[in-house]
């Protein structure tokens, strides 16, 4: 039995939970910022979704967060907040994920695609006017990033 882990954490996923940092990119004025995703993606080209990426060894949650907005929308992050948690099991064979859910607000002049291999569109959307087809894990992503803005009693 190779004892050896998988180097990549998507791989790795199949065989242990593994650590994402999911964040949902908002202007701070009602829009949020969604990607297409480029037939190079992990999984489901086509699909609109938030962005993604995985905790690296001695990382904390904020700076992987950073460096995922950097590298996926070429942005800095201005705001950071944990939003929720989610335990997703996807696939056959599974794929285990735990996803820490951040609200991150960022400036909409700096936004560009910085990773045309997965990414082939960006666009901002109000809630009421999300495009399709809609990534599989996105409803439940921005369920989180909603409902975080009912508690805090924002618009």
């Amino acid at each position: 039995m190779n004892s050896t882990p998988p180097e990549r954490p998507r791989d790795r996923a199949l065989t242990v939970p593994t650590v994402s940092c999911v964040f949902v990119c908002h202007d701070n004025a009602g829009r949020i910022l969604l990607a297409r995703r480029s037939a190079g993606a992990r999984d489901e080209p086509g699909t609109w979704d938030t962005g993604a990426g995985a905790l690296e060894h001695g990382e904390s949650f904020e700076e992987a967060v950073m460096r995922e907005v950097r590298e996926e929308y070429a942005a800095n992050a201005l705001a950071i907040e944990t939003i929720g948690v989610r335990n997703i099991l996807r696939g056959t064979p599974v794929s285990h994920w735990v996803a820490v859910v951040f609200a991150v607000e960022v400036d909409p002049a700096q936004v560009a695609i910085g990773e045309p291999h997965k990414f082939n569109a960006l666009d901002w959307f109000t809630p009421g006017q999300l495009p399709q087809p809609q990534h599989s894990q996105l409803a439940d992503t921005l369920a989180l990033f909603h409902g975080r803005k009912l508690a805090s009693g924002s618009n």
